[in-house]
């Protein structure tokens, strides 16, 4: 009756509009209401004071402002302009620039909808100069921002191990060989299809070793910021919230470098990070309330007890579970999803006996996917908002080979789980 009544009430609340975090503080005090006997509302003050002083949280504004300098000083153009001339020569040239500056920009920013919103301002009148097909182009640029949740830093790995109380450190490292893995897959992608279509790459460019060389002095900035920001994490130096504003200075003084601080500048910046940061919070103490009501009422115990009356095997709940995040991606944003379904879903996989760090960085490549999947995929209307022209079905279309790689990436984590602990398992 819980678990129905919760989904039902759910659901409805989202069809109807009702903005997310307000969707779940409202079933948290139904569900109190109705399925406990205790007056659980009068804890709603201590959670959301205790979920919105948690010292890993401050680190959520501190990358969203990290992000916001890099974008409003000029850096991700040129770091776009220095990969073209690398990378142009090959078939579908400027598509690889798109998904490699995508996965430098993911580096720094933490952030896909800003990295889709990067890269496209950048990118997209460059496919109109060259005679690309501007749907695969489009779709190029939907897919690789969705590496910026997956490459650390990430806010979205930030809040999986905020409610699963997974270690930060060891998520950051698990992140990197699945988004490395993840952009050379993409770009192998690209690849191919342009190789069996040629009429979909546009014009390749004829670039000197010199100017080639000479560009490279563009990419530094971007290195930098990821040395500074991952560096001094492993190096003992900096906690993650700690190095999320290393990483603000060492963006800061960039941007002071390029000439792009001034008073419009810091507005910008402010308020750009302002607005996010106030969404997730929000959405994020919302959260931390109703995941105290379902444990009050004993939904997470409900659920392991009813899958294990299933008598499925581990990999066929892991599946269902998948499917699960496969559909509910089709209908929930993204940072939703990750807030309603986490605490309900992990102890359940993690008790199956998988590891919680390799969980979070699975469940990261599932929100990817619905980040470019209808009818609510954020990027797809990210890339078709700066498009500004033709319609957002070329931009689902372009997105489709690209939806695929993230399935066969999804088979790889599971065949090869060593993927993403690798590096992880030799810290805390």
């Amino acid at each position: 009756m819980i678990i129905w009544t919760t989904i039902v009430l759910l659901l409805a609340l989202l069809l109807f509009s009702v903005p997310v975090a307000v969707t779940l503080a409202v079933l948290a005090l139904l569900l109190g209401q109705f399925f406990t006997p205790f007056p659980v509302y009068r804890a709603i003050g201590e959670i959301s004071w205790t979920a919105s002083t948690d010292f890993i949280l401050l680190s959520i504004p501190l990358f969203v402002l990290l992000g916001e300098i890099l974008l409003r000083a000029g850096i991700a153009g040129k770091t776009y302009q220095a990969l073209d001339r690398w990378l142009s020569w090959l078939p579908g040239g400027l598509l690889h620039a798109n998904i490699g500056t995508a996965a430098m920009f993911a580096a720094t920013s933490g952030s896909s909808v800003a990295t889709a919103a990067t890269i496209s301002t950048v990118a997209l009148p460059q496919a109109r100069r060259h005679g690309y097909h501007e749907g695969l182009f489009a779709g190029s640029i939907a897919a690789g921002g969705t590496l910026g949740i997956l490459i650390p830093p990430s806010i979205n790995l930030i809040v999986y191990g905020f409610l699963t109380n997974t270690s930060i450190p060891q998520l950051f490292l698990a992140g990197i060989v699945p988004g490395i893995l993840l952009t050379l897959l993409f770009m192998l992608a690209v690849l191919v299809i342009c190789t069996l279509r040629p009429n979909l790459s546009g014009q390749r460019s004829n670039v000197s070793w010199a100017e080639r060389f000479a560009c490279l002095k563009d990419i530094i900035p971007v290195f930098t910021i990821f040395f500074v920001v991952i560096g001094s994490i492993y190096a003992g130096l900096a906690t993650p919230t700690e190095s999320a504003a290393l990483g603000v200075l060492s963006a800061l003084a960039l941007a002071g470098f390029y000439r792009a601080v001034n008073l419009k500048f810091f507005r910008d910046v402010c308020e750009g990070t302002m607005r996010t940061t106030a969404m997730i919070m929000l959405i994020l103490v919302a959260a931390s309330f109703l995941n105290f009501i379902l444990d009050a009422v004993g939904l997470a115990t409900m659920l392991t007890t009813f899958i294990n009356e299933l008598g499925l095997s581990r990999y066929n709940t892991l599946f269902m579970v998948i499917a699960l995040y496969v559909v509910l991606g089709f209908f929930v944003e993204t940072l939703s999803l990750m807030v309603i379904t986490i605490p309900i879903v992990a102890p359940v996989v993690v008790a199956l006996g998988f590891d919680p760090v390799w969980f979070g960085v699975l469940v990261i490549l599932l929100i990817e996917m619905a980040l470019i999947t209808p009818p609510v995929g954020l990027n797809l209307y990210v890339v078709q908002g700066v498009r500004g022209r033709g319609s957002i079905n070329d931009v689902i279309a372009g997105c489709i080979p690209f939806v695929l790689i993230i399935f066969v990436m999804i088979g790889l984590l599971i065949a090869f789980p060593d993927l993403a602990l690798v590096f992880s398992r030799y810290v805390n």
